[in-house]
């Protein structure tokens, strides 16, 4: 009973009173079905009634459901595949429910929707701005910083978010975060980006803060990624703290500061955590990755 609580923990039926009328009306006769047929049917029933009504039906449906060929040909059929083949996934079950539930954290990661969603920690020189831009071919739209300390940060409440705090104990999925920057070619910039794992008490249990990444005037630098992947990190994470922004370096008035776009935080499977499983980077950038 302990693994159907751990699942009950990611995801719950949207009505329980469907579960416990399917139950009520279990005469405790079933008919004889071959196992690749069950499994069939199983997968064609809403995954989350597979998890809580299905699996409790009897000890032959049990074993189906806990199978790694059930949720193994499920992710075939949604398109749920590991970055690197040759690393297969642990835990299926686990995995399918991790990527059907990834999405980005991040709200209004690209100043879709102006400034909503991001708290302003300081509005050094001319304040943060938003400007019109191109990334690999493709229109956008970027925050820019001044001629002072800009900075910005968003927090994740992961509970809100649908990843419970006993999932996130038992488990510790990878939790991924990006981020793209720019500096113009005519003004030199600094860039700062700090992640923070937080606690209920919004305390830190684990932090992302590399160095300031500094760009010289005149530079040839076009948009960079910045990654970072946390595993292993404990149990107690509640909140996800987001933070970054920049500078320039000539105090030029106006809007000369690094430029930020398209960040992202990402609950992930452990075995779809490279680069390569999140968004994909625009050809012909400089990528930074930074291992755990």
């Amino acid at each position: 009973m302990k693994r159907i609580t751990k699942w009950g923990q990611l995801y719950k039926t949207r009505n329980d009173s469907d579960s416990s009328s399917v139950l009520e009306n279990f005469t405790g006769k079933l008919p004889t079905i071959p196992l690749e047929v069950l499994e069939e049917i199983l997968l064609n029933v809403h995954p989350h009634q597979v998890v809580r009504v299905c699996r409790l039906v009897c000890h032959e449906w049990k074993e189906v459901v806990d199978s790694d060929s059930l949720w193994r040909e499920r992710c075939r059929r949604e398109g749920y595949q590991t970055c690197d083949a040759t690393k297969l996934p642990e835990d299926w079950r686990l995995f399918y429910f991790l990527c059907k539930k990834r999405r980005n954290l991040i709200k209004n990661p690209g100043a879709e929707d102006k400034f909503n969603g991001w708290q302003i920690m300081k509005n050094g020189g001319d304040q943060w701005n938003i400007e019109p831009g191109d990334l690999n071919n493709t229109a956008i739209k970027y925050f820019v910083t001044s001629y002072a300390t800009c900075m910005k940060f968003q927090l994740i409440d992961l509970e809100a978010e649908g990843y419970r705090p006993s999932f996130m104990d038992d488990f510790q999925p990878a939790i991924v975060i990006s981020d793209w920057y720019s500096p113009r070619r005519d003004c030199g910039s600094e860039y700062e980006i700090c992640v923070e794992l937080l606690n209920q008490k919004k305390k830190p249990i684990r932090k992302f803060s590399p160095d300031t990444v500094i760009f010289q005037q005149w530079n040839d630098q076009k948009w960079n990624q910045m990654t970072h992947v946390f595993n292993n990190y404990g149990p107690g994470v509640r909140y996800i703290r987001f933070i970054h922004g920049g500078k320039d370096t000539q105090f030029w008035a106006g809007w000369y500061g690094i430029r930020v776009t398209n960040s992202s935080v990402e609950i992930c499977p452990s075995v779809d955590r490279e680069l390569s499983g999140c968004s994909q980077p625009p050809n012909r950038l400089h990528v930074n990755v930074v291992p755990t």
